[in-house]
């Protein structure tokens, strides 16, 4: 299996790393995609990055991270300069996390749909997916996508809870994939039924670890060795095998990324 969205850099898992990392292979989980923040978690990341070959660094900036940022065209500044070949890894697998949440406050929806923008052409530029990350921002998203439709974009609706309305929406709009994490085990979320109505063609798996951790651990520490719990729930919501579930997205998620 590919974790496609899984933040396994960061101080959470300081203490016990190595062991977070080892009982992820020994569940099967072989590529690990790490989608960047901001400029102060990006050290953690190319350092998890040179350590751990299976683990696949993104570059971007994360929209809360726009947020009451003087200096957020800075920051993007450095995202372009990063992508160009200046920085610690041999190369990036997308341009991600990137995006639109306005669950905290809408008082920035401008500053980060102009950041959002210029990542979308900056992924066109450099030919790699994109990693979105869509919060109480829908509509705004689905402007910005339509802007650019035509273009070739592609990418992940990365830790998508909608409804099946929108996931035909974005399929109109590039050639994407749905990032499906813990939220399908949440026994009120919705979410199981519309996976039911998608194509398995169509789905990532993701843990997003620390966060959005699945039954029977929800409240705790997210990681990627609870791939296999999504994996399973979604096997069951479509009526097929955990094999069959784990094959084809991890198919989705290399081909895409190409790893």
């Amino acid at each position: 299996m590919i974790d496609t969205h899984t933040h396994v850099y960061e101080p959470e898992f300081e203490a016990d790393r190595a062991e977070v990392m080892a009982r992820a292979e020994a569940a099967g989980v072989e590529v690990f995609m790490l989608p960047a923040i901001d400029r102060e978690s990006y050290g953690r990341m190319f350092e998890m990055s040179r350590k751990y070959p299976n683990c696949k660094p993104m570059m971007g900036l994360h929209p809360t991270s726009v947020n009451d940022n003087p200096d957020y065209r800075e920051d993007l500044a450095l995202v372009e300069q990063l992508l160009k070949g200046t920085n610690e890894v041999d190369r990036f697998y997308s341009v991600g996390e990137v995006g639109l949440d306005l669950y905290w406050s809408k008082e920035w929806q401008r500053e980060q749909t102009e950041v959002f923008e210029r990542q979308v052409e900056l992924s066109l530029e450099y030919d790699l997916p994109l990693v979105i990350h869509v919060r109480e921002a829908w509509g705004a998203t689905l402007d910005v996508l339509e802007r650019f439709r035509g273009q070739g974009v592609r990418g992940i609706m990365h830790a998508f809870t909608s409804n099946v309305e929108n996931y035909r929406k974005v399929k109109r709009l590039g050639d994407f994939k749905f990032g499906i994490g813990g939220v399908v085990t949440y026994k009120n979320s919705g979410l199981a039924a519309t996976v039911a109505e998608m194509a398995l063609e169509d789905l990532v798996l993701e843990t997003d670890a620390p966060y959005l951790t699945p039954v029977p651990f929800r409240g705790k520490r997210n990681e990627p060795s609870y791939l296999v719990y999504i994996c399973e729930k979604i096997a069951e919501a479509k009526g097929i095998s955990p094999e069959q579930v784990a094959s084809q997205t991890t198919e989705n998620a290399a081909t895409l990324f190409g790893v």
